[in-house]
């Protein structure tokens, strides 16, 4: 049977993206696992792989193009026994490649007769399916994680399937109140009022229609409060001195931002109930301490997540992060690499800004806004008069998931460690 090869959603804003190359002619066998093209998506250009074997009948999408639609046809995968010519009915109509990584979130088939993508395991290994097995078990509602393939090299098939006993029915939540769209001005009525005046059109990308999207998202259904402290930094500064100093020799330098990162990181830990990112119907206490830190790129910006970033020593977190910001800014961090995350950090300090408020980066709980350590008046509990490096940061934070006085002590706990750095290094 013929089968098309749809448009994958390689992330999970993924709703369009540019087939920059195809690794495939007409004519070619491919297997499972073979690479198929490389997509750009939003965030990176990924390659994707082939789910089902056969050969490439025809390329229906030319190299170069732009805004193919998840889940529109892009090539026909012939199987045995297929004339060259062979036509897809809509019943055999099948997704013959799935996402590269695991944590991308696939988008619904465009028809109930669609076989669904291939399942992925809870240790992220793929499970490989024959099309009418994955039709079989989506109609009956089956997990494929849950079923022993009898096929070549373990592949489930349509008699694995048919004799699989119905998984029991499971009560649905209720579902969550859509919020009200906003009423937002047509293109062609703002530039109605420039009528006259010289303009540039700007078209958006696909990053920054994502993060147009996503903002949006957050500043009206996110109810955001703002925490604001100063912190002295002198400590921290002559003790980062005297740190790289000893790292030279290693070709590592810590900068402040390290120093935010990790004393973050702790505070997550002395505040588990912080830890927390929000998921609709409930909130989720994360254990460790996952901390996202904005990057700023051409056009746009990426959120690298440092995991585990609690039990990582300073100069691990300085080598991770350089690397990462290096990968994002090259667009070649995986998804994984920049999804997930209970707490960001927005550092505008290296650009001269004082103090600004973030907006959150749901599901997130909090982001934390960084400005710049500038030499300020200070007056002492003694009532004495001196000068100190002083940094002013705002806490932007989830009230669904972070009450006041509990977003209150998780920054205490971060101006704590950052103005008592020793105990950063322990």
């Amino acid at each position: 049977m013929a089968l098309e090869i749809l448009m994958p959603a390689l992330s999970p804003t993924m709703e369009e993206g540019t087939l920059a190359k195809w690794l495939v002619a007409e004519g070619d066998r491919v297997q499972s696992g073979d690479l198929l093209a490389e997509i750009e998506t939003d965030k990176a250009t990924m390659e994707f792989e082939a789910v089902d074997e056969g050969v490439i009948g025809k390329l229906l999408v030319a190299e170069g193009t732009a805004n193919v639609k998840v889940n529109s046809a892009i090539a026909i995968l012939l199987e045995e026994g297929d004339a060259a010519d062979a036509t897809v009915s809509p019943a055999q109509s099948a997704a013959a490649a799935a996402p590269l990584t695991h944590e991308a979130n696939a988008v619904d088939a465009p028809a109930a007769t669609a076989a669904p993508a291939a399942a992925i395991s809870n240790d992220g290994t793929r499970i490989f399916a024959s099309p009418l097995a994955r039709r079989i078990a989506a109609d009956q509602g089956l997990d494929l994680v849950k079923i022993t393939g009898s096929g070549p090299k373990g592949r489930i098939v349509k008699a694995d399937v048919s004799g699989a006993p119905a998984p029991a029915s499971v009560s649905a939540p209720p579902p969550m109140a859509a919020a009200p769209a906003a009423s937002l001005p047509s293109s062609a009525s703002v530039e109605a009022l420039y009528q006259g005046r010289s303009y540039k059109t700007v078209p958006l990308d696909g990053m920054r229609r994502v993060i147009a999207d996503r903002l949006t998202e957050a500043k009206q259904t996110i109810p955001h409060f703002y925490l604001r402290r100063d912190i002295q930094l002198d400590t921290l500064l002559k003790l980062r001195s005297e740190v790289n100093a000893g790292l030279e020799a290693r070709g590592v330098k810590l900068s402040v931002n390290d120093f935010i990162i990790k004393a973050c990181a702790m505070a997550l830990q002395s505040v588990p109930a912080a830890n927390a990112v929000w998921a609709g119907d409930r909130v989720l206490q994360m254990e460790a301490s996952d901390i996202s830190v904005a990057v700023a790129i051409e056009g746009g910006l990426f959120t690298p997540v440092l995991q585990d970033a609690d039990s990582k020593s300073l100069s691990k977190l300085a080598v991770e992060m350089k690397d990462l910001a290096a990968r994002a800014r090259s667009r070649k961090l995986a998804p994984h690499e920049y999804q997930g995350g209970s707490f960001s950090i927005s550092n505008l300090g290296m650009m001269g800004i004082d103090n600004f408020d973030a907006v959150i980066n749901p599901p997130q709980g909090a982001i934390l806004a960084v400005g710049a350590g500038k030499k300020r008046p200070v007056v002492s509990d003694d009532g004495t008069l001196s000068v100190a490096t002083v940094m002013s940061v705002t806490m932007s934070v989830d009230h669904r998931v972070i009450d006041g006085a509990l977003g209150a002590e998780l920054l205490d706990a971060i101006v704590n460690n950052l103005e008592h750095p020793l105990s950063m290094l322990a």
